[in-house]
């Protein structure tokens, strides 16, 4: 089984504000929440668990488990790129993204989809068997992105249909690749 969390509030989220990769750590209410999530969560031993390199994402799943995230750029929030720590109501928006071309720095949508996949892919064909628990600790892009990853690309794009809110988790079914 693998438990997609998003990260805990940061004060970030508080002001509505983008939150991309300059964010900080999780305020108190975040830190509530990870450890909320921790006595949740505190029946399931985790065989392995996978952070975005960014504090907050990392800093709610130590507290989850109470152990070391492997952390992995696979995983890393959207790069929002001179738009990061604006308000969204501030944002110039090309469909579900800052626009690109007002906005320098700002990631493509299909690479991020692409690298958020390829690190399913690779966590699946190594999980071995179905009797593992995986915690994976993200943004509401990377929690949206797997979702979309096992429930399917939505016709519109929008994988944050499947994202969680912050300090809140989904649970999916591990699903090795069968060897050919």
């Amino acid at each position: 089984m693998i438990y997609v969390v998003r990260h805990g509030e940061t004060d970030l989220n508080k002001q509505g504000r983008l939150q991309g990769r300059q964010g900080i750590e999780l305020n108190t209410r975040g830190i509530e929440q990870a450890e909320a999530l921790r006595m949740q969560l505190s029946s399931i031993t985790f065989s392995h668990i996978y952070s975005s390199p960014q504090v907050r994402a990392i800093q709610t799943a130590e507290i989850i488990t109470g152990k070391r995230a492997a952390i992995d750029p696979r995983l890393d929030v959207f790069d929002l790129g001179e738009a990061d720590r604006l308000r969204r109501d501030e944002v110039k928006w090309k469909g579900l993204v800052p626009d690109p071309e007002i906005y320098k720095g700002v990631e493509d949508i299909n690479g991020f989809v692409i690298r958020v996949f390829d690190f399913m892919k690779e966590l699946e064909s190594n999980s071995g068997a179905r009797d593992v628990h995986i915690l994976i600790a993200g943004h509401r892009c990377t929690t949206g992105c797997i979702g979309a990853y096992f429930e399917g690309m939505p016709d519109n794009g929008n994988i944050l249909k499947f994202s969680s809110n912050n300090g809140e988790y989904k649970s999916y079914t591990c699903k090795p690749i069968e060897e050919v």
